[in-house]
């Protein structure tokens, strides 16, 4: 490859996002692709420490700050981890991107959606993925999917996951070329085997 691919798994939590992108990452690695495996908020050693900050359950933080301490740590990742690895020509593969603090933060938080847009574009220098997939599973089902301790963010009320589930479905009919949607049920393999097709085209573009 000439530029690197930037993927992305998006969803709602407990979707399984995590388990789809280890499987796509190794399923590439065998394929002979250079690969970067990463996540948000984190991928760095002080994206990492704000992930703890942010997701703490005994914090409390105000929506405004949670938009900017989450757009501080993907301002450091872009440019620490995923620019660097895109200009070496590899793939990367980030759990979570700009479009889950367009889902979280704007629809979930109700915060002003052009100030949430316009903060998202300073943080990732314009940045956008090559392919997104969105994990479409009912937030009802997916957060019954989590075991042991919630964090902060999986500890929110239903509506606030119902407000973040419509916000990811608005997300998918505004950019129906970027973002592919995989049912997210069935068997671990079943949903890595439609993944893995909708990637495969992407690389033989």
């Amino acid at each position: 490859m000439k530029k690197g691919v930037f993927i992305t798994f998006e969803g709602g939590d407990g979707c399984g996002k995590s388990t789809q992108a280890g499987l796509l990452s190794a399923a590439l690695v065998k394929k002979g692709y250079k690969v970067i495996r990463t996540r948000e908020p984190g991928g760095s050693l002080f994206c990492e420490h704000l992930r703890k900050l942010l997701l703490d359950p005994d914090h409390k933080v105000f929506p405004l700050a949670e938009l900017l301490l989450y757009e501080a740590s993907r301002a450091g990742h872009t440019a620490e981890v995923i620019k660097p690895a895109l200009d070496e020509g590899k793939i990367v593969i980030c759990e979570r991107y700009s479009d889950a603090t367009i889902a979280y933060q704007g629809y979930g938080r109700g915060l002003n959606m052009k100030d949430v847009k316009l903060i998202d574009t300073v943080a990732t220098g314009g940045l956008k993925p090559d392919v997104t997939i969105y994990m479409k599973f009912s937030s009802k089902k997916s957060l019954g999917r989590i075991k042991g301790k919630k964090d902060r963010l999986e500890l929110e009320k239903a509506s606030f996951h119902k407000r973040v589930e419509q916000g990811y479905k608005r997300i998918c009919a505004l950019n129906k070329k970027r973002v592919k949607t995989v049912d997210g049920a069935g068997t671990q393999n079943q949903v890595h085997r439609r993944i893995l097709r909708i990637v495969e085209k992407c690389l033989k573009k």
